[in-house]
């Protein structure tokens, strides 16, 4: 179960975080794999401590023979107990830390790679509301937050809590009275820490959601920041970045100023407690109940508690801030795996999917099973009654309330037909493309696409539909292995062919290791259209029955556009695809150009048909040709 995390002034919606006992569950289902280490771990750690409380009673052992003025001899033995206690207590404690730290790294690496799986199925549309500062804060500085807890704050809760309870009961062996006096500073410390933590787990949210607005803001001042000069706003994004920071900062304030106050109630609480088992040794050595070797172990037992006690107290501040990033955590992860709702009576079910996207120009897609759909994704339904390759009927969409995309477009492809969507920017292309492609779920209405493998061409692969976006990027890696991603199997000769097809090959062969050569970050730099090329590549590869190209020929720049529409139309050879069209020259070669109008389908036919027709799209293309010192002919 998850809960709306608190929007920020960004008008964002943020990506839901997990309540308490949704945090719980999550936890226990990720160390679950690991019981035995744990169980290993917590159980050397109770012998290592256990081996240690010999410590306080060796040392009133020593006190009780300098009292009683026995020769120094006697002292021999105590002190080789414990130097034998030191070395135990030391290799044991190493041990089971060790075993504590492996089963926290080892849950941390589920979790993150948990979390990295479910949120790259998120759908398109949901990560857009929440904007990428939310993502991105959690992917960071969260994951950050409960690492260090892990690899700090686990271990030594661990030690510490298995130190209270012993000595404790070591307290108890020596005289239950000491055990009652001790007690006396619990219910400032529960007090304390109730204080504590009702303030701290809202406190490290709110804390959280700032700095994710804070990064949001940053992030979209620097992304646009070309735009934010051509128009003189630096003064008003620089105040928007400030506000934000000085937001973060106050709420930081506040943290540190309640970690304070907690340091402070802590020592009252260790004052109390030390008075009192002092005060009962006195008593009890003055009746004769004890000796003052035993009234020293107890005061020493319960001085050696200031340390676990503290050290408990205070990592609730390290836990309650990981378990806030571990909240939010959990709620992308249960985002993701929410089943979608179950279609109103009456109401048209919209269209199911299984298909990858090329995520930033990567091409990649789901091989559909039989009533089973992958998380984020619909699975797309069969078409029973029509031959059409892929069939959009009634299909609506809006972002949020009061903002429509699509209004109740029907569309169909037949098998091999090629079909550019047109239009201004705002009409809806992009929107439609990725319903179409099965990465984002359309509001009502009803998609239809291929459910099975092959495609048009020879050799048809096993990829229904493949998205390819304007929004390129180079893995890093070696070209061969940016490549595979869309075909793990691929042999070199596959992926030289499919090079080839792209017009990429004679590129590829000449860089400085060829196929190995390392590209992405840090490895050799492609330009904006071999790196388009190797996302349209990727898709020849993978080999759909339809492809959708969402502008992605859009980044290349005039001088590499003939280039990549080269590559495109290679591409899409012999397969069915749906092209948004970002220069009509892609609507010249397309069987057929649609045009949207304010998310509606006011056109549909071959171009040289709309050309003549004198409507919309006969002016984008006067508007198009216009601007061109010679126009493109059919």
């Amino acid at each position: 179960m998850t809960t709306d995390s608190p929007t920020p002034d960004t008008g964002a919606e943020l990506l839901p975080i997990a309540t308490p006992a949704r945090t719980r569950a999550a936890l226990r289902t990720l160390i679950r794999p690991d019981r035995g280490l744990a169980l290993t771990g917590i159980g050397i750690l109770v012998a290592a401590t256990a081996v240690g409380l010999l410590v306080q009673p060796l040392l009133g052992r020593i006190v009780d023979i300098v009292a009683d003025g026995r020769p120094a001899g006697d002292l021999t033995l105590p002190v080789v107990l414990l130097v034998a206690v030191a070395l135990v207590q030391g290799l044991t404690t190493t041990l089971g830390l060790s075993r504590i730290a492996r089963l926290g790294e080892t849950v941390l690496a589920r979790l993150r790679e948990r979390f990295v799986e479910r949120a790259l199925n998120l759908p398109a549309d949901r990560l857009e509301r929440a904007g990428a500062g939310d993502l991105t804060a959690r992917v960071t500085g969260d994951v950050a937050r409960v690492a260090e807890a892990v690899r700090s704050a686990l271990p030594e809760m661990a030690r510490s809590v298995l130190a209270i309870l012993l000595t404790l009961g070591a307290l108890a062996l020596l005289d239950v009275r000491f055990l009652l006096a001790a007690l006396l500073a619990v219910p400032v410390q529960l007090l304390t820490a109730r204080w504590y933590v009702r303030r701290a787990l809202t406190l490290y949210a709110d804390q959280r959601v700032a700095n994710g607005a804070q990064q949001q803001q940053l992030l979209e001042t620097i992304g646009g920041a070309v735009t934010v000069r051509g128009h003189r706003l630096e003064e008003q994004h620089t105040e928007r970045s400030a506000g934000r920071s000085r937001k973060a900062v106050d709420l930081t304030m506040r943290s540190v100023n309640l970690v304070l106050g907690f340091y402070g109630r802590l020592h009252i609480a260790e004052y109390i407690g030390l008075a009192a088992v002092l005060i009962a040794g006195f008593w009890l050595v003055r009746d004769g109940a004890v000796s003052i070797g035993t009234a020293t172990a107890a005061a020493l037992y319960f001085h050696s508690l200031f340390g676990p006690v503290n050290a408990a107290l205070v990592l609730l501040d390290d836990a309650q801030s990981a378990a806030a990033g571990l909240a939010r955590l959990v709620g992308v992860t249960d985002l993701a795996e929410q089943p979608e709702p179950e279609p109103e009576a009456g109401k048209p079910q919209a269209g199911k999917a299984e298909a990858g996207k090329a995520e930033a120009g990567k091409p990649t897609a789901v091989k559909p099973e039989a009533g089973k759909a992958a998380p984020a994704s619909v699975p797309r339904q069969r078409i029973a009654s029509s031959e059409a390759a892929v069939a959009v009927h009634e299909v609506s969409h809006a972002y949020g309330p009061g903002r429509p995309v699509l209004h109740e477009v029907s569309l169909s492809l037949e098998p091999g037909e090629h079909v550019a969507l047109v239009g201004t920017s705002g009409a809806g292309k992009s929107t439609l493309a990725r319903i179409v492609a099965g990465v984002q779920q359309p509001t009502s209405g009803t998609v239809t696409a291929p459910a099975g493998p092959g495609s048009a061409s020879a050799g048809a692969g096993e990829h229904p539909v493949v998205l390819v976006t304007q929004e390129v990027h180079v893995f890093t890696g070696t070209l061969a292995e940016d490549l595979r991603l869309a075909r793990p199997d691929a042999t070199d000769a596959d992926l030289r062919t499919a090079l080839a097809t792209v017009h990429a090959l004679d590129w590829a062969e000449a860089l400085p290791d060829g196929l190995a050569t390392v590209v992405g970050e840090g490895g050799h730099r492609l330009d904006p259209a071999r790196a388009q090329q190797l996302a349209l590549a990727r898709l020849v590869l993978a080999d759909p029955a339809l492809a959708v190209l969402d502008e992605a020929t859009a980044e290349a720049g005039s001088a590499g556009a003939r280039v990549l529409e080269r590559s495109a139309e290679a591409a899409l050879a012999g397969r069915t695809a749906l092209v948004v069209a970002h220069r009509l020259t892609q609507a010249v070669a397309a069987d057929r150009v649609v045009v949207l109008e304010a998310g509606r389908v006011v056109e549909s036919g071959p171009h040289d048909e709309l050309r003549d027709a004198d409507g919309p799209y006969a002016a984008l293309w006067r508007a198009w040709s216009g601007s061109r010192t010679t126009a493109p002919h059919p």
